[in-house]
């Protein structure tokens, strides 16, 4: 039976994005019936609203959708699209793999960067409760703050302060650490690495560290290491030695600021996909803007959510679709002769091609 499948096309770029990447999936010949849906600023501006109700039923129905870059606009009560996709869908778990092809510019060229990164998508600072400055509700608030500061011999200059609340459940951190045990299983990695910062944040990262310990213990024996890793000394780790690393397992924040930084080891979010997953479907996505002055340029690298449809194609268990696909994204960027300009070592090569022109060379290194 053909696999039904939301496609967002996005805005900016993002149309073109999408086409590439739903004409690179189906030459696999997997059947696949697209629901095509319209999200973005061109969309408000036509109906008010960047994200339609017909989108998150769409997602809700086929309970796997490919989706291209969103720009999210400014002055509404949206904060992400991005955002409020994954909270409102449920999709808890946002995995980012962050691999080197060979053939892609990077100062690692060369390094075996092959690492996971899986970030917990709704709780921590991202759940958006902030308190503005000036208001009754946060100076009765920041007057607690001092009151404890002051119980506690802290020295505190907080006033017309705006403050963030950092919410890390245990039933939030088990799912999460629990989910990134079951990934590397499943798919032949050996060791998961807690990152956090329960050195100072005692109550919320240690929370996270220690929940993420004792769902360790369940898996002892099952050929998959753990470790933990303080946050700031991930992120010199991944720069001095990334190839270590497998999987990385990160409350919200951290989780995107590590993903970045991950996808600028192997070449920049050009070549980064990314899954959001939960437990009643899961959204795939490039994880680069909408570049919307580009648009209708065909001049923007569609890797990143040629590679989110491999992601794709593994969830719904068509493995070998999934496997020659990359392997035709991995020979077309090795061989570096039809690919965009970002990937050529002059970034002005003249033999840079487009978009499309990218997407039909990786339909025939499919059928070689």
């Amino acid at each position: 039976m053909p696999h039904e499948v939301t496609l967002i096309t996005g805005d900016g770029t993002g149309p073109e994005l999408a086409e590439a990447a739903r004409r690179c999936v189906d030459a696999t010949g997997v059947e696949i019936r697209w629901d095509i849906q319209e999200a973005g600023v061109e969309v408000m501006q036509r109906t008010g609203n960047p994200l339609p109700e017909s989108v998150l039923e769409s997602v809700r129905r086929t309970r796997c959708a490919l989706k291209a870059p969103i720009t999210t606009p400014v002055g509404t009560g949206f904060r992400s699209i991005n955002v409020y996709l994954r909270q409102e869908l449920g999709l808890f778990a946002c995995v980012r793999p962050c691999k080197y092809y060979a053939g892609v510019r990077t100062y690692y060229h060369g390094v075996p960067v092959d690492l996971v990164i899986v970030r917990e998508n709704t709780e921590d600072l991202y759940t958006g409760v902030e308190f503005e400055r000036d208001r009754p509700e946060t100076t009765e608030l920041i007057d607690c703050i001092n009151r404890l500061s002051r119980d506690r011999k802290i020295k505190t200059g907080l006033h017309e302060t705006g403050v963030s609340i950092k919410p890390i459940s245990v039933s939030g951190t088990e799912r999460i650490v629990r989910y990134a045990f079951q990934y590397a299983l499943e798919n032949g990695r050996q060791r998961v690495t807690a990152v956090h910062k329960a050195n100072i944040m005692k109550h919320t990262d240690g929370l996270f560290l220690s929940v993420a310990r004792r769902v360790a213990e369940e898996f002892q024996g099952r050929g998959i290491e753990f470790e933990d890793r303080i946050v700031d000394n991930m992120c010199m780790q991944l720069v001095q030695k990334p190839e270590l690393y497998d999987v990385l397992v990160l409350p919200n924040l951290y989780g995107d600021i590590l993903s970045d930084l991950a996808a600028g080891l192997v070449g920049g979010l050009g070549v980064a996909p990314g899954a959001n997953i939960g437990p009643e479907g899961a959204v795939f996505e490039a994880t680069h803007g909408s570049a919307p002055k580009y648009k209708g340029l065909n001049k923007v690298n569609p890797t990143a959510l040629i590679l989110s449809g491999v992601l794709m194609l593994r969830y719904l268990k068509e493995h070998d679709a999934a496997d020659r696909l990359e392997r035709a994204v991995a020979t077309v960027i090795g061989e570096g002769k039809y690919v965009t300009y970002d990937l050529k070592p002059d970034r002005n090569d003249p033999t840079a091609v487009g978009t499309r022109e990218m997407a039909d060379a990786i339909c025939r290194a499919i059928a070689r």
